[in-house]
Parts: structure tokens; C-alpha cells; sequence
């Protein structure tokens, strides 16, 4: 009985039209090649990203987002120089409400820690936040109006979103928009699912090197297209998905201190920074995720049935 009533009371918290929610996303790629911008040279970027997500009911009409999201980028910054591995811890605290049978809404902040981790300090710190405003339009579909923000290294970053969900009658095509930050559109054929996805923001990481004092940071630009085939596993609760596609991934390195005046979407307000590497060209890239999804609506009809047994 429990068990029924805490998915009554999390499923119009969490549903987006959708009926389910992912709770944890694990993910390796690994480009071809990257080269140099004016040179002979070119790296490789790996790639390990995990995050997980742990709601909590708190009230009929609120829940409480909890998480932590984990990412590795690994390349050569300088052509011929060593490895350097960018890492990036955060946090995810927020709150999902639903005010009527319309209108909800999700706010979560997002406190980070981003560096190359051979020291942190205070100034590794970071916080941002993304607020939406979701309205129900049919069964459907569902559109969202938002804004992501965030310190930066290079300065303050944000961006307005603008998106929606929808899914077929059928459940089979799928449309998960939320613009100019990420976007999947996908058909399932039932044990094979193939799909397109997008996904690009702004991020950056203090550098230390050998020595406890950082004297630059990487401003990383990131935009990258996928095709992908996923196989659907365990009905549907564990997805194995493998993504080919293209990244124009530039990480760029700066000296601590040059900053821009304000960044919005894709657009960089005073930039008058000198840029220490070379560009670093996009590059085709394979990467393998693994997602354990949590269908709500399935298993709260399943805990009726036994109910009525």
C-alpha cells in the first residue's frame, strides 16, 4: 500500500507526458581525431560522463530533486604536450510542483566543482541553476519555457530554453525538446529503439598542473550531433544505446583573469581574450550509454492489480 501511494503522489510530479523518469545515465565516447587548428598535430578526446538523479515526495504537489553528475573530459590541450584530464562534479538540489492540472514547474540549483582536480581551491567552485515553467497542453504534449545560468571561469553564462515533449498515441515516436541546449527525437520498433540527438552548452575548467596556484583555465564550447540505436532491455527499464556522431567540441585556454562581459546562448558580450592553443577541430566520435529508466505509470498500475488481488 505504500508502495501505491508513493507512486500516486510521484507521478504528476514527474511526468512530462512522459511516464517515466531516467535515474541514472552512464556514458564512454571517444573521438577519431581532433586536429590542431595551423598545425600537423591533432588529439583525441575520451569522455566518461555519470549522472544520477534520486526524487523524494515531500507534499501531494511537491518533490524534492536530489542528485550528482560526474563528468571526465580527457585530450591534449597543446599539440605534442601530455594528457590532461577536465573534471566536473556537481550537485542537484531543487523542487518540482504542480499547481493544477495545467501548469507545474521545476527549479533546481546546480553548485559545481570544475578543474583538472591536481588541486581545488574556492575559486573551482561554481554555482548555477535552471528554472522551468511546464504547461500541459494535451496527453501528448507538453511545452516548457525556461532559463539556465551559471558562473564560469570566463564569466556569467545563460540562456533562455524553450521546448516541449511529445509522444505518439501509439508510444512509439517520441520528440523531447528543450532548445538551444539539447533535443532527441526517436521511434521504437519494441526491443530496438533509433533515434537523433543534440546536445551543446558552455562549460570551463581551472588548470593547475603541477602547481597549487592556477594561472589559466579551458573554456570548452560544446555542440554535438548523434545518430543512435538503442536496445531496449528488462522491458524497457534498462537501455544500452551506441551514438555516432559529430562534435565541434573547441577547448579553448585562456590566463585566469581574461574574462568576457556576458554570455548568452551562443553569443559572447565584451570578448576580447587572447586564446593561448590552437583551435581544436570537431571530429566524428563513438560513444556507448547505459540508462536505468523508471517506468512510473507501469509499476503503479502493477501495485493496483496486486492491491485488488
Amino acid at each position: 500500500m505504500k508502495k501505491l501511494l508513493f507512486f500516486l503522489l510521484l507521478l504528476p510530479l514527474l511526468s512530462e507526458a512522459q511516464n517515466y523518469v531516467d535515474l541514472l545515465r552512464i556514458g564512454y565516447g571517444q573521438t577519431f581525431n581532433n586536429d590542431f587548428a595551423g598545425t600537423e598535430s591533432s588529439t583525441f578526446v575520451k569522455s566518461f560522463e555519470a549522472d544520477l538523479t534520486y526524487p523524494v515526495v515531500i507534499h501531494e504537489n511537491h518533490a524534492l530533486i536530489t542528485g550528482v553528475s560526474f563528468s571526465r573530459n580527457n585530450l591534449e590541450l597543446f599539440p605534442g604536450s601530455e594528457s590532461t584530464s577536465l573534471y566536473s562534479t556537481a550537485l542537484k538540489i531543487g523542487l518540482a510542483s504542480t499547481f493544477n492540472d495545467t501548469w507545474s514547474s521545476t527549479v533546481v540549483l546546480l553548485p559545481k566543482i570544475a578543474a583538472d582536480y591536481q588541486h581545488i581551491t574556492g575559486d573551482d567552485f561554481y554555482m548555477g541553476g535552471v528554472a522551468l515553467l511546464k504547461f500541459q497542453k494535451t496527453e501528448h504534449l507538453k511545452y516548457r519555457f525556461g532559463i539556465y545560468a551559471t558562473s564560469e571561469a570566463f564569466g556569467f553564462f545563460t540562456t533562455p530554453i524553450i521546448g516541449w515533449y511529445y509522444l505518439s498515441p501509439d508510444n512509439r515516436f517520441e520528440m523531447d525538446m528543450s532548445l538551444p541546449i539539447a533535443a532527441d527525437v526517436n521511434y521504437c520498433f519494441g526491443i530496438t529503439t533509433v533515434g537523433i540527438d543534440y546536445f551543446g552548452i558552455g562549460r570551463s575548467f581551472r588548470l593547475y598542473g603541477d602547481d597549487s596556484v592556477s594561472n589559466t583555465y579551458v573554456d570548452l564550447s560544446s555542440l554535438e550531433f548523434a545518430g543512435y540505436l538503442q536496445f531496449n532491455a528488462l522491458r524497457k527499464s534498462v537501455l544500452l544505446r551506441a551514438k555516432l556522431g559529430y562534435s565541434s567540441n573547441n577547448y579553448e585556454v585562456y590566463a585566469d583573469g581574461e574574462t568576457i562581459d556576458l554570455g548568452v546562448s551562443a553569443f559572447s558580450f565584451g570578448d576580447d581574450r587572447m586564446q593561448l592553443n590552437p583551435d581544436i577541430r570537431g571530429g566524428f566520435f563513438l560513444k556507448f550509454e547505459a540508462i536505468y529508466r523508471f517506468h512510473i505509470k507501469k509499476d503503479k498500475e502493477e501495485d493496483a492489480t496486486r492491491l485488488d488481488d
